[in-house]
């Protein structure tokens, strides 16, 4: 019998949406954006994962357009930075919620698409590719439209790294061990929220290939 497939929890696909949704309006306002360029960026940041796996990857509708809950969140996202913009950008637990969503929804998102590439048939490299961008698509699409060298490029606390290493490790377990879906997504979802925030209480950073010349 197929081990059932891990399904993230609606209610954190929704916080996360939303928060997503939150950082990419702040970035829109400091941009200095007017409310429709904030809510385009606040769209790509929060559903940009889905949107690069389901409309490149794996040719299928993607999320947003099937549930009806994603862009009222958006929206409210995007409201609430400007009813608030003079404080939140500031804000100690924005950013706090933020990290500890990014730490859990990153890797829980990146095991969709990762379970959607199996089913698909693509190959375990193309597998690989299709979660890493379902974790961090939002993030790259928010970054390279406002004109930003994407943050996941650039050295920095722990984060590519340890989502490419649970990517892996999931195929592992699940393909080569026979470990159940459910149980194999959440261990590498808690490995990869334990090295995030060991990295940001650590402030463990990458460093650049080629270092700067003095």
């Amino acid at each position: 019998m197929t081990p059932p497939e891990f399904q993230l929890p609606i209610a954190v696909d929704y916080v996360a949406t939303f928060l997503w949704a939150v950082s990419g309006a702040i970035v829109g306002m400091h941009k200095r954006y007017d409310f429709a360029g904030m809510l385009v960026i606040a769209v790509l940041a929060s559903t940009g994962g889905g949107l690069i796996r389901d409309g490149i990857f794996l040719q299928r509708r993607p999320p947003v357009l099937q549930d009806g809950w994603y862009i009222p969140l958006i929206l409210a996202a995007a409201i609430l930075v400007v009813l608030y913009r003079g404080r939140i950008g500031q804000m100690p637990l924005v950013d706090n919620l933020i990290s500890t969503i990014d730490a859990v929804g990153v890797p829980a998102f990146a095991v969709v698409g990762m379970q959607l590439s199996l089913r698909a048939g693509i190959p375990l490299p193309g597998v690989i590719l299709v979660g890493v961008v379902n974790g961090f698509g939002g993030g790259l699409l928010r970054d390279l439209v406002v004109g930003d060298t994407p943050s996941l490029l650039k050295p920095g606390q722990f984060a590519l790294s340890p989502l490419l290493v649970v990517c892996v490790l999931f195929l592992v377990l699940v393909r080569g061990l026979g470990v159940g879906k459910d149980l194999s997504a959440w261990s590498v979802i808690s490995l990869f929220f334990a090295i995030r925030m060991l990295s940001i209480h650590y402030n463990w950073q990458t460093r650049p290939v080629l270092p700067d010349v003095s």
